[in-house]
């Protein structure tokens, strides 16, 4: 099976679909020339393999035609351009959803028209007419509220008509719509939240909204919020240049979120047609309210608005193999990505933590806050923490109490380092040199170490691990103070953490809600905004450019140091396998999917601002894989037992944590064979071959 017919590189196998906001070329009352319109526009969506298109308000006639609306003539053709518009669609693959005035029962309704595959699956009235300030479209419409269980005869045909509609593809599960109008979203209670209640993911809004000072702005908050609380995609499409300009003027914004985050944005005030197109995670939005018991409990109260709304199915005729993904993928889920709102960001990680370990210092009463410094990246973060914390205080630096423990690993640069940094800090420093008491130790076990043996096993390596925490904890002790953990989020996950008596433990795990990206992001902050002395950058900048090392064993042959991201995988991936495992639930294979968009060219993803050259990688299908059953096997397999047993630590990001207490609940003794099956099975079988050797498992 070739790389781009295999279902792995499907965008809607893994639950995406492809939408857009259309801004066609129109002229008031010209139906004719709207219909080429839309019809235009369709065809450049069919081309662009878009599976819904959401037009603006009464797109067949136009908007601001007043009177005319009335015109039998007009209505009379608007009828007939549905018709036009109805067999055009049997040969484009979209979903088209736009707006003409449709009669029914002696009266005129404002109404959006879902159309597909030849078929017009149903229509929608608008609910809320405006009728103040330049608004008169009570004059002409009648209301839709209250328009449910009833059917409406268009272009000879009987279909569906009423607000109690949701649109579902039959053959895409997570293709599920709703439809409101302009003024609808504009109301305290708006239909499109009832939708959704109703199982609607995805809200579509047609509307002509003329433009003023400031009401772009307005609506972005109304589709925010919209998109926010009915945790949907909320696809926005307004009247753009071609309406009539008498009194009122028209700007064709096209918008598109996802649940809080703005996805796309079409230009503004066009003179031509446009499309505005991304892809929707209709899986993700769906695992959002599997998780939100809130918004169940509000379906409930609300009257169970999914065993009322008629749900429309159809047979999505969408192109299926590898389109690409039109999305944008952070490379870094867990770091700021936005430039405007970097600092605001990186102030707000940076002071929970020290916020919550000086509320930690006021509760015990601490005397002093013992930390080990090891130069590497966890401990300097926690070092800095701690250091504002004690400033916001009022407290002198010499208050943190910080021990370099040098054991059989450690290198000369690492522990120079950890003196620089503290004497930059001016904080009280010392040094214990561990080896001889982990000689002893290992002596006393029996180990072959002891003897002379070059045998650098778990063992060697956790005697010291347990040592240095040991001593922590008795420092702590003798100078009346707490142990502040060093230990991070991304560690967590893998279990890479000795338990117990270890760097496992502490009295306050301040950066147990951080992940290793966003530390490292969070140095770089500190350093860029002058957070402390130069004399302090310098050192912060050097410990950033070194290799990420546990150094429990001692340098190869070859000088080569022990490299954590060699043994358990670049941090960089497992953060973002990570962040879509717990906060979303997501499948192993749109993991993998995902980070393969983000990850396989240096354009391809988002980058975080300012992030360095340098360091900009990119990974393979193949490499992506094999380190993703890697934390697989190491997050779900068998290290919950430390996550169940860790110490007290602020939640920084919205993301997750792992802590008992908060986000992240599992046995101790799951087994990880459900989730490292999905992932080989769903890959294509020479990258099965490459990553594991063979296919059956």
């Amino acid at each position: 099976m070739s790389e781009t017919s295999h279902p792995f590189f499907d965008m809607h196998a893994h639950g995406f679909v492809r939408v857009a906001t259309a801004t066609p070329c129109a002229r008031p009352a010209d139906v004719a020339f709207n219909t080429a319109g839309v019809l235009d526009e369709a065809r450049k969506a069919h081309a662009a393999q878009v599976d819904l298109v959401v037009f603006p308000e009464l797109t067949l006639s136009s908007y601001a035609i007043d009177d005319l609306l009335l015109q039998d003539a007009l209505l009379d053709r608007v009828e007939q351009a549905v018709a036009e518009v109805i067999a055009a669609s049997a040969e484009l693959a979209p979903v088209l959803v736009l707006g003409a005035p449709l009669r029914r029962g002696g009266k005129l309704y404002n109404c959006a028209l879902v159309i597909a595959g030849g078929e017009l699956l149903g229509v929608v009235p608008k609910s809320f007419l405006p009728n103040y300030r330049e608004f008169y479209e009570k004059r002409y419409f009648a209301h839709g509220r209250g328009c449910t269980d009833l059917w409406i005869a268009v272009a000879g045909e009987e279909v569906p008509f009423g607000t109690d509609l949701v649109f579902a593809a039959a053959n895409l599960p997570g293709f599920r719509f709703g439809v409101e109008i302009c003024e609808d979203f504009w109301a305290p209670i708006p239909p499109g939240m009832t939708a959704a209640l109703a199982g609607a993911l995805i809200l579509c809004n047609l509307s002509a909204s003329p433009i003023t000072i400031g009401r772009a702005d307005d609506r972005h908050l109304h589709c925010r919020s919209s998109a926010s609380r009915a945790i949907a995609a909320y696809v926005y499409s307004a009247s753009g240049h071609g309406e009539s300009t008498t009194d009122l003027a028209w700007d064709g914004q096209g918008v598109i979120y996802e649940m809080g985050d703005l996805l796309a944005e079409s230009a503004r005030f066009d003179l031509a047609g446009e499309l505005c197109v991304i892809d929707i995670d209709t899986d993700r939005i769906a695992a959002e309210r599997l998780r939100n018991q809130t918004f169940t409990d509000a379906a409930e109260a609300a009257g169970h608005p999914e065993d009322s709304y008629r749900r429309i199915i159809f047979e999505h005729a969408y192109a299926g193999g590898d389109i690409g993904l039109l999305r944008p993928v952070a490379r870094f889920p867990f770091v700021p990505h936005r430039p405007e709102r970097l600092d605001e960001d990186c102030y707000e990680a940076f002071n929970i933590q020290v916020d919550a370990l000086m509320r930690r210092i006021e509760a015990t009463g601490a005397k002093s806050l013992v930390i080990g410094i090891s130069g590497g990246l966890d401990s300097t973060h926690a070092l800095i923490v701690a250091a504002k914390a004690c400033d916001r205080l009022g407290l002198p630096r010499t208050t943190i109490r910080g021990y370099t423990m040098p054991g059989f690993g450690t290198s000369q640069g690492t522990k120079d380092n950890a003196h620089r940094l503290m004497e930059a800090m001016q904080i009280t420093a010392g040094e214990i040199d561990i080896r001889p008491a982990a000689t002893k130790m290992l002596e006393d076990i029996g180990h072959a170490f002891a003897s002379g043996e070059p045998v650098h096993d778990v063992t060697f390596e956790n005697v010291q691990a347990g040592l240095r925490t040991d001593y922590l904890f008795r420092l702590a002790g003798q100078h009346h103070g707490f142990v502040v953990g060093t230990g991070d989020l991304s560690e967590l996950a893998l279990g890479w953490c000795t338990y117990g008596v270890g760097d496992h433990m502490s009295h306050y795990g301040v950066n147990a809600g951080v992940p290793k990206t966003l530390i490292q992001y969070l140095i770089r902050w500190v350093i860029q905004t002058g957070q402390f002395t130069n004399a302090c950058g310098e050192v912060l900048g050097a410990i950033l450019d070194t290799e990420i090392s546990p150094e429990l064993v001692p340098p190869g042959a070859d000088g080569q140091i022990q490299s954590t991201e060699e043994l358990v995988g670049p941090y960089e991936l497992n953060d973002f396998f990570l962040h879509h495992v717990i906060r979303y639930g997501q499948r192993p294979s749109k993991v993998a999917f995902l980070a393969l968009h983000a990850w396989r060219t240096r354009d391809g993803g988002l980058w975080p601002a300012g992030f360095p050259d340098a360091r900009k990688n990119t990974y393979d299908l193949a490499t992506i894989a094999d380190w993703l059953d890697k934390f697989l096997h190491r997050f779900f397999g068998f290290s919950q037992f430390k996550r169940s047993a860790l110490p007290n630590g602020p939640k920084v990001s919205s993301a997750g944590a792992l802590s008992p207490r908060g986000d992240w609940r599992a046995p101790s003794d799951a087994v990880a064979t459900v989730w490292r099956e999905e992932l080989r099975e769903s890959l294509p079988s020479d990258v099965v071959d490459e990553v594991f050797g063979d296919t059956a498992t």
